[in-house]
């Protein structure tokens, strides 16, 4: 198959997990590329952690283009799935397989999957889960690209949303106790999105690491 698989940037977390991916499926055509006008023709696109929509007509350059979402769709459409959802205290998450449209976290389903996210993982820990149920989905495309059925999102359900995630959603609340903000603190971006707080006019980092000697 000739692949192509879409990503922002190199300096997102998951991007050394695609090349050792793409190393393991060496019997596709596959191509990593950061900009749809690096695009060519093919059979199957993946967006993954890409920001920007990608429109029908690059879209129409694959036989199908597929998403990979964190939250069980029609819920949690929008941005960063999973952090809001483990920020807010849930210990399972659904990752969705669907094929892209125009409308954000619209098209039709391909495969769900459901993992548990335990409450003492860190940031790298729930990225491994994540990861993994990503690669999964998407060796599920491989393996089914020909036969699969794609299934409707269900109507019947009112869609919700999640905003997109700022620098600001990282800032913890020092008035609460850690373990109220344990849930927050714990899917923090060390490197990109570190979780901080504001002092006197100043404004503080916190990183947190485990110690699984004790």
């Amino acid at each position: 198959m000739n692949i192509s698989i879409l990503i922002t940037s190199k300096e997102h977390p998951i991007f050394p997990f695609l090349v050792e991916w793409i190393e393991n499926n060496n019997n596709n055509q596959i191509s990593l590329v950061h900009s749809v006008e690096n695009l060519s023709e093919g059979d199957l696109l993946f967006l993954i952690s890409y920001s920007e929509l990608v429109s029908k007509k690059v879209r129409n350059k694959f036989q199908k283009t597929l998403v990979i979402h964190a939250s069980d769709l029609p819920h949690g459409r929008g941005w960063s799935p999973h952090i809001w959802q483990v920020a807010n205290g849930e210990t399972e998450v659904t990752v969705t397989l669907l094929e892209a449209e125009d409308k954000v976290d619209t098209g039709d389903i391909w495969c769900k999957m459901k993992i548990h996210i335990p409450p003492t993982a860190l940031y790298n820990e729930i990225n491994q889960l994540i990861f993994q149920a990503e690669f999964d989905l998407m060796d599920y495309a491989l393996t089914n690209f020909l036969i699969v059925r794609p299934e409707l999102q269900d109507n019947e359900v009112k869609p919700s949303y999640w905003p997109k995630r700022s620098p600001k959603d990282s800032e913890l609340d020092i008035s609460k106790s850690i373990n109220d903000l344990f849930n927050l603190l714990r899917v923090c971006d060390p490197d990109r999105f570190p979780a901080y707080f504001m002092k006197d006019s100043r404004k503080y980092l916190l990183k947190i690491e485990a110690d699984d000697e004790v």
